[in-house]
C-alpha cells in the first residue's frame, strides 16, 4: 500500500489517503474527491507538476509514498445540447451529463478518454415552437477539446457524437461548434474538419479548399458559417439554412462577427454594418432596416428573428414579426440596452440600470408582466425555447415564460440563491451557485429534474452519471 498527504492549499482539511501501489491517478482523484467532499479538483506535487492523466500508474507520475499533494477545488461550467446538460471543469478529467438518455449512456462509453478537459461544447440547441414527437430528436452531442488538442466525442452518432471517421484529423484543435447535427472544429493551422450529418454542415468538402486561416465559426440548425483572419466568409451545409452566402459574397468584407437564427446569419462589419442572408423571413432579409443597421454592437437572434444593439443604446429589429422581429411596440422603451436575449420567439432586454424590456410571442417570455416589479438589477438572461431565466444582482432567479420550458421555478426557487451561472437545453434551466452547487428545473427530458452538489457531493449518485 502507498500513503499520500493530501489538503487544499491553505492547509486546512489536511487528509491521509491510503491505497495500492499499482493504483493510478485517476484512482487517487476520485478517493480525494471522495475525502474531501469535491467534486471537481485537480491534484499538484510538492514539485507544482499537475497529475493530469488519470490513466497513469502512480509511480509514472512520480508519486511516491509520503508524499504531500495539494488539492485545487476548479470551477465548474456547464455545457448544453437541446436535450442535455454536461458539469465540467478546466482541466478537469471528469464530466456529469444528465438529461436525455442517449447523452448519458454514451458518454460513460468515452469516461476512460477524457483527461485535462478545457472546452465542452454541445450541437446547437433545436428551436422548435412544440416538443418533438420524435424523442431522438432531442439528444444531440458534446465535443471536449482535451489538453493536448484530441477531441472526444459523445451522444447521438447521428448528430456528430461519433468523430471516429475524422479521429485522426482531430489533432491541435481550438475551437469546437456545432449545428444541430454536425460539428465544425478549429485547428492549430486555421483549417478546420468537420464530422455529424453531411446536410448539416457534417461535410465540407465542396469549400474544404477555402476554409483556411478560419478564426471563428458559428451555426444555424443546418450550416456553418466561418470567418477568415482577412475578414471574409465561407458557408457550408444545407442552403436554405444559410449554408450558401454566394449572394451577398461581395458584401462580406471585414466582417468582425456573426450570429445566427434558425435558418439565416447576420455578420456584424468593421464599419458597423450588417450583411444577412439565409431563409428571408427567419432574419436573412434586412433590407427593410438596412438604412438603420449602423455602428452596429452586438447581435442577437431569437428562432427567427434578430435584434441588433447599437453603439448608442438603441435596438433595431427584423425577421419573423411574431417572432420579435417586430419590436414598435416598445421601441420607446429601448434605450441604454446592456444585454439581449432570445427564446425561439421572443427578446428580453436588460438595460444599463437593471430593468428589463421583453417583447415578442407573449407565450414564448414575450410578456414579462407577472415578474415585472421582480425585475431589476438583473445582470444576466438565459432562455430556454419558450422561456426566460433572469439573474440578479443579488444572485436569485426570476424566471417567465412557458411552465413546462423552465418559466416556472416554484419548486426549486427556495434553492436558486447566490447564483453565478445558468445554462439552459430546449426545454429545461440549470444553475450554478456560487457554492459549487447546482439546481435545475424544467422538462425532465431536458435535464429539469438532475440536481447534484459539487461540494460535499453525494459520490455514487454522481458517478452513476459521470465520465471520469
Amino acid at each position: 500500500m502507498l500513503q499520500v498527504t493530501v489538503a487544499p492549499p491553505s492547509g486546512n482539511k489536511r487528509q491521509k489517503l491510503e491505497l495500492a501501489k499499482s493504483s493510478k491517478v485517476g484512482d487517487l482523484k476520485r478517493l480525494a474527491q471522495k475525502i474531501l467532499g469535491e467534486n471537481f479538483l485537480s491534484l499538484v506535487t510538492a514539485e507544482g507538476h499537475v497529475l493530469k492523466d488519470p490513466g497513469k500508474s502512480l509511480e509514472a507520475a512520480g508519486v511516491s509514498d509520503g508524499d504531500h499533494l495539494t488539492a485545487v477545488v476548479q470551477q465548474a461550467k456547464l455545457a448544453a445540447t437541446a436535450g442535455a446538460f454536461a458539469l465540467w471543469s478546466d482541466g478537469g478529467d471528469q464530466i456529469v451529463t444528465w438529461g436525455h438518455d442517449t447523452i448519458s449512456r454514451n458518454c460513460s462509453a468515452v469516461q476512460d478518454s477524457l483527461g485535462s478537459v478545457q472546452l465542452v461544447q454541445g450541437t446547437r440547441s433545436v428551436i422548435y415552437q412544440a416538443p418533438p414527437t420524435d424523442p431522438e430528436y432531442l439528444a444531440g452531442a458534446f465535443a471536449a477539446i482535451l489538453e493536448d488538442g484530441s477531441v472526444v466525442t459523445w451522444g447521438s452518432p447521428d448528430d456528430g457524437g461519433d468523430s471516429s471517421a475524422v479521429s485522426g484529423q482531430l489533432r491541435n484543435v481550438q475551437q469546437v461548434q456545432g449545428t444541430s447535427c454536425a460539428f465544425a472544429a478549429i485547428l492549430a493551422d486555421g483549417s478546420v474538419v468537420t464530422w455529424g450529418h453531411p446536410a448539416s454542415g457534417g461535410d465540407s468538402s465542396a469549400v474544404q479548399d477555402r476554409l483556411r486561416n478560419v478564426k471563428q465559426i458559428e451555426a444555424t440548425n443546418c450550416a456553418f458559417a466561418a470567418i477568415l483572419q482577412d475578414g471574409s466568409v465561407v458557408a457550408w451545409g444545407d442552403s436554405d439554412f444559410g449554408g450558401d452566402s454566394s449572394d451577398v459574397q461581395d458584401q462580406l468584407r471585414s466582417v468582425q462577427q456573426i450570429r445566427a437564427t434558425e435558418l439565416a446569419f447576420a455578420a456584424i462589419l468593421a464599419d458597423g454594418s450588417v450583411v444577412t442572408w439565409g431563409h428571408p423571413q427567419n432574419g436573412g432579409d434586412s433590407s427593410n432596416v438596412q438604412h438603420k443597421l449602423r455602428r452596429v454592437q452586438q447581435v442577437r437572434s431569437t428562432g427567427e428573428a434578430f435584434a441588433a444593439i447599437l453603439e448608442d443604446g438603441s435596438v433595431v429589429t427584423w425577421g419573423s414579426p411574431d417572432a420579435g422581429g417586430d419590436s414598435s411596440a416598445v421601441s420607446g422603451q429601448l434605450r441604454n440596452v446592456q444585454q439581449v436575449q432570445g427564446t425561439s420567439s421572443a427578446f428580453a432586454a436588460i438595460l444599463a440600470d437593471g430593468s428589463v424590456v421583453t417583447w415578442g410571442h407573449r407565450g414564448s417570455g414575450g410578456d414579462s408582466s407577472a415578474v415585472q416589479d421582480r425585475l431589476s438589477n438583473d445582470k444576466q438572461i438565459e432562455a430556454t425555447v419558450s422561456a426566460f431565466a433572469a439573474i440578479l444582482a443579488d444572485g436569485s432567479v426570476v424566471t417567465w415564460g412557458i411552465d413546462d420550458s423552465g418559466g416556472d421555478n416554484s419548486t426549486v426557487k427556495d434553492q436558486l440563491q447566490n447564483v453565478r451561472q445558468i445554462q439552459a437545453t430546449g426545454q429545461a434551466f440549470a444553475a450554478l451557485r456560487s457554492d459549487g452547487s447546482l439546481v435545475a428545473w424544467g422538462d425532465p427530458m431536458c435535464g429539469g429534474e438532475f440536481k447534484i452538489r459539487t461540494r460535499a457531493v453525494d459520490m455514487e449518485t454522481a458517478l452513476s452519471r459521470m465520465c471520469r
